[in-house]
């Protein structure tokens, strides 16, 4: 039994400035990462990840990969840090009248004076905001309790994505946050192309969707699912996905850009007996969807027991 009641529950609705700050931070962070770091597959390069403390860009190289420093927003001691491999740590505390203007100014002071050479396009990405970062002063809403709460959530999420990536034998990515939508992700790759994307599709589209991938995630809300809630899909999306049985009972199919969508909303999963055994369940019941509908080779694809090596 895993009955976690020391799990917070997580609402969007009433903290959508909340959410909408602390994604903003995330952005803000992702594009120095986007900027510095080399390139790899699929957008693996940009994205950030949970740790002891937070959430963070993990090590970005400069100085010609001489040194690397990190960027933090400690959720726990509510600061933005910024470490470098030489042992320097610079600041500035998170309240809920810091703007998004002012987080990104300090930020970039910082790196000024850490002599980190950075210039990143300061504008947020698919959020509907037409201002430059440093622009933004209506939303100054980090909320400590929210953060956290969120955080912790997270702590748990990505332990158990975690466990389930391990249970694939093909390319996989590493469990990490996308903070253009901020949702915490792991993709499976079947190692087929793809279909190739118009010339009208974005950029960021084309390297995402190059080959064909289950993906799994979760996110914290937004204005078209107004709760917090786990999902998967498959591109490219096979005849009949939707007919296929999910588990546990309250996960569902949705249309989303007019393919199915598996969702389990996250409030209803604390309602469960043993709320790890039922989203791995989910994971495991929209993967084995879409792998059976997109004709995947299911048995070359399972970890073998390593008395079976």
């Amino acid at each position: 039994m895993d009955k976690l009641l020391n799990l917070p529950k997580l609402n969007y609705k009433g903290n959508e400035d909340k959410k909408m700050t602390l994604h903003l931070f995330l952005q803000v962070m992702g594009k120095i990462r986007l900027k510095m770091t080399p390139r790899k597959n699929h957008w693996w390069y940009v994205t950030e990840y949970v740790s002891t403390q937070g959430l963070t860009t993990g090590s970005i190289p400069y100085n010609s990969g001489l040194d690397k420093f990190s960027i933090t927003l400690n959720v726990i001691q509510h600061k933005l840090e910024v470490n470098t491999s030489k042992g320097e740590l610079e600041s500035f505390p998170l309240h809920k009248s810091l703007t998004v203007a002012d987080f990104y100014k300090k930020l970039i002071a910082i790196m000024q004076k850490l002599i980190i050479p950075v210039s990143i396009v300061d504008v947020p990405y698919d959020l509907g905001i037409d201002k430059s970062f440093g622009e933004i002063t209506e939303y100054h809403h980090y909320d400590k309790e929210y953060t956290q709460n969120l955080w912790r959530s997270l702590v748990w999420i990505d332990d158990v994505f975690t466990e389930f990536s391990g249970r694939f034998y093909g390319k996989t990515c590493p469990v990490h946050l996308y903070w253009h939508s901020m949702d915490l992700a792991v993709t499976r790759f079947s190692g087929n192309e793809a279909p190739p994307m118009g010339d009208d599709a974005r950029l960021s589209d084309k390297d995402a969707y190059s080959h064909e991938c289950i993906s799994f995630g979760f996110w914290a809300g937004d204005e078209n699912v107004t709760e917090p809630a786990f999902y998967s899909y498959t591109y490219p999306s096979p005849e009949g996905l939707d007919q296929e049985i999910l588990s546990p009972s309250s996960a569902e199919w949705v249309l989303s850009n007019g393919s199915p969508m598996a969702i389990l909303k996250y409030n209803s999963l604390l309602a469960e007996e043993n709320p790890r055994k039922a989203l791995l369940d989910f994971m495991e019941t929209a993967y084995q969807a879409g792998a059976k509908r997109a004709n995947w080779d299911l048995e070359k694809l399972k970890v073998p027991a390593l008395d079976n090596l």
